[in-house]
């Protein structure tokens, strides 16, 4: 069976273990979502909902312009090195949520 990229996943999967990631360390669904909708520029997480990741991303109303001071490492790949925009993009995301995950304030999250 061919490996599913993560773009290929549902949304609602991938959107769901960032959230677990989170409340692993304490933090909320809600703080996950305000995060997500900064970098994003969904107003809510329930339209994108169903679809795929890929799709979740790609169709971003408007990506943050400060996404690009996103810095660090995930997974050990330097998140401003990324070439791809849409890996970046994943990247980015993860990052932010690590970073709550750490217990930074969310408003130093969204920088």
């Amino acid at each position: 069976m061919p490996r599913q990229t993560v773009f290929e996943m549902s949304f609602d999967k991938v959107y769901e273990a960032l959230v677990q990631k989170a409340e692993r360390k304490g933090r909320t669904r809600a703080e996950v979502d305000e995060v997500t909708c900064w970098l994003t520029g969904y107003p809510d997480l329930d339209a994108p909902a169903g679809g795929t990741y890929g799709d979740f991303l790609a169709k971003a109303p408007s990506w943050n312009p400060r996404a690009e001071m996103i810095t660090g490492k995930v997974c050990g790949v330097q998140v401003e090195t990324i070439v791809d925009p849409m890996m970046k993009r994943v990247r980015q995301l993860d990052k932010l949520v690590d970073e709550l995950a750490k217990g930074r304030p969310v408003e130093k999250v969204k920088r």
